[in-house]
């Protein structure tokens, strides 16, 4: 998202950072495709764990390589091969064209974005739902987005978005 909200316009590309230090989330992206390296299961357990120390409370910063290796360490992931892996500019060839395909294919703008199997794909912004409202606000959000491809957008008026949500 980096990339397309940049505002440097221009012929800049993340992608292209020498620094990985320097930009705000390409460090992370490397680093999960360096995951994804070891197997599906390193990828899922690196994302969960990336998602739930940025968006949990704790504000987990992207572009810290050291909490990243960190973070792969205590997730059992070989950590020699993973920063090797980073190393090496496949990845960010990989990220390249997740993101152009993400922008030309799906319209993709924002995060979360969901993409479906037949094709429709819908932004959500949300807060966390109660726990006992996850699952049944979830099924809602696909009842609405996953097939009925002549919802186009839905928006709370702002302000007062979002009175009442927490």
């Amino acid at each position: 998202m980096e990339q397309i909200n940049a505002e440097n316009g221009g012929d800049w590309k993340v992608w292209d950072e020498t620094d990985l230090g320097k930009t705000r989330s390409l460090t992370a992206s490397v680093a999960g495709e360096a995951a994804r390296r070891q197997g599906d299961s390193a990828f899922h357990s690196f994302f969960l764990r990336l998602l739930t120390e940025r968006h949990g409370g704790n504000r987990f910063p992207l572009n810290d390589m050291g909490l990243l290796v960190d973070l792969a360490n205590e997730l059992g992931l070989d950590v020699m091969q993973f920063e090797r892996d980073i190393r090496n500019p496949e990845l960010r060839s990989k990220i390249k064209e997740d993101h152009n395909e993400a922008t030309e294919r799906h319209g993709i703008f924002g995060t979360p974005t969901f993409v479906f199997a037949n094709g429709q794909s819908a932004y959500l912004k949300t807060f966390i739902p109660p726990e006992n409202q996850g699952l049944e606000t979830f099924e809602h959000f696909l009842g609405l987005f996953m097939e009925r491809s002549y919802i186009g957008e839905i928006k709370r008026p702002q302000p007062p978005w979002p009175k009442g949500a927490l």
